[in-house]
Order: structure tokens, then C-alpha cells, then sequence
């Protein structure tokens, strides 16, 4: 061990740690130097703005440059065909010459998309599933419904347009709506025969509205009494009327009949 020592202490021992610092450090230094070289590290040219030129133009460029590239595509509407949107690298990245520039441009016809079911959904999730589709809302107008903004109907340029159907992504869809009133027109209850408060509420649950009541004979209790006219009156040639209508009945002194159950030789033929 104690030679060990010594001979860390002579100047053999320190000139070969020496000479073996130098060649280390010139080998890193020569490396460096040649991966620099090699590599011509600290220079190039910048990539070129292109987002927004025309892609005829934009290739032009990067031709003129000595640049390679790749081109990509995607549909947006409210963009011009074949304009650059993206660009990678980006623009004033200092890069060799010969690089592949990456160009997203927007393409000149649209891809197509099955038309959505809307049946059941109300406006905003009709709104919503366009959105998702790549659709957009045109014109909206209602109709008589039961149910208020529900879509009764999708249109494209008046033309209805069923579940499934391929059409332009990007292209503007017309809804018809329920407006919630239900149907324009009701059946006409038949009151004939029943007592007064039985036929407020057949009026009022028909969507109708109880006009006059015209007392007929005499009366001497008010609360029992039948209806024996209306007006309007349901017949074979009119069966409805608009929902709202007012009707008119004429009452008299007596007892409402009980309905007839249907028999069961009825029922079997």
C-alpha cells in the first residue's frame, strides 16, 4: 500500500494524468466542434408565414426557399377553399434548408354527414346536435303541436329531409317547431243529456270554452239539470271546430240518464 502512495508522488504518474486530461478534452473538443459542424448547428433559414395565403401561393414560397412539404385538409365553413390555416413549424422557426413544412388547408368540397334524428329532441338539443354533426340552424317556423319547441320536421331548401339522408357537412337545416297549442281544430263533445257540470267539463277538457246557458221550462232546482241542445253540435257532416270555440247550451229540468254499457255480444261483433 505504502508503494501505492509513492508512486502517486512521482512526476511519471503525473505526466501520464496528465497527457490523459489533454486527450480527453481534445477528443470532446473535436467532437463537439464536428457534430457542429455537421450539423450546422446555430443556422438555417426561417420557415416562411403561409397561415392565410392561398396553398397555390404558399408552395410557391416554400419551393423558392428550397423547402419541402406535406399537405393536409379539413372542411370549415366560413373559411375560402384551399387557404393554409396551419402550418408546422411555425412560422420564423429557424430551420435547415430541405425541411418538411406541414400545411393544413381547407378543402374544396365539403365531406358528407348522415342527417341527425331529431324527432324527439326539443330546439336547444336539436341546436346542439347540429353543432356536433358540423350542421347549422337556417330558418325556424312552428306549427300547431301539443308539445311547445319540439322539431316536427327538419327542411333543406323546402325539401324535408329524413333521418339518415347524406348531406353537406356545413349545410343550413330549417326547423318546423311545435308551437304548444295542440291541434288547431277539437272534436265537438256530445253534451246532450248530461247534467250542467258534467258538460263544463267535457267543454273545458275538449280545449273549448262554455258560452251561453238558456234556461228552457221551468226551473226549480238549478243544479239538476240536463243539457237538451247545443250549439254547435256535433253532426255527420261536422264533427270539429277550432280549438277556443265557445258553445252554447240550452238546459232544462231533469235528470241525466245513465250511459248504456256496451253488451257483449256488442263487443264480439
Amino acid at each position: 500500500m505504502s508503494k501505492f502512495w509513492s508512486y502517486l508522488k512521482t512526476s511519471s504518474f503525473r505526466n501520464t494524468l496528465f497527457l490523459a486530461i489533454v486527450t480527453v478534452t481534445v477528443v470532446v473538443l473535436i467532437a463537439f466542434f464536428s457534430l457542429s459542424y455537421y450539423t450546422r448547428h446555430g443556422t438555417g433559414i426561417p420557415v416562411p408565414a403561409l397561415k392565410g395565403t392561398n396553398i397555390d401561393q404558399a408552395i410557391k414560397t416554400l419551393e423558392e426557399q428550397g423547402f419541402e412539404y406535406q399537405v393536409d385538409s379539413t372542411y370549415i365553413t366560413d373559411q375560402p377553399p384551399g387557404t393554409v390555416i396551419e402550418q408546422d413549424p411555425d412560422a420564423g422557426t429557424n430551420v435547415k434548408e430541405g425541411r418538411v413544412i406541414y400545411l393544413t388547408i381547407v378543402t374544396t368540397q365539403a365531406p358528407m354527414v348522415a342527417m341527425p334524428d331529431l324527432s324527439q329532441n326539443n330546439f336547444r338539443e336539436a341546436i346542439a346536435t347540429l353543432a356536433n354533426y358540423g350542421l347549422k340552424l337556417g330558418d325556424t317556423s312552428y306549427r300547431s303541436d301539443i308539445a311547445r319547441d319540439r322539431v316536427l320536421e327538419v327542411r333543406i331548401g323546402g325539401r324535408i329531409i329524413s333521418p339518415g339522408t347524406k348531406i353537406p357537412k356545413g349545410s343550413y337545416l330549417d326547423l318546423i317547431l311545435g308551437d304548444g297549442a295542440g291541434a288547431s281544430e277539437v272534436e265537438i263533445p256530445d253534451l246532450i243529456n248530461q247534467d250542467l257540470d258534467a258538460a263544463r267539463f267535457a267543454i273545458k277538457g275538449a280545449g273549448l270554452a262554455l258560452g251561453t246557458i238558456t234556461y228552457e221550462g221551468t226551473i226549480t232546482d238549478s243544479s239538476n239539470v240536463i243539457v237538451v241542445s247545443q250549439m254547435p253540435m256535433r253532426t255527420d257532416s261536422t264533427s270539429k271546430t277550432s280549438i277556443g270555440t265557445r258553445i252554447n247550451v240550452t238546459v232544462s229540468q231533469g235528470t241525466a240518464l245513465p250511459q248504456e254499457e256496451p253488451q257483449p255480444n256488442d263487443e264480439q261483433n
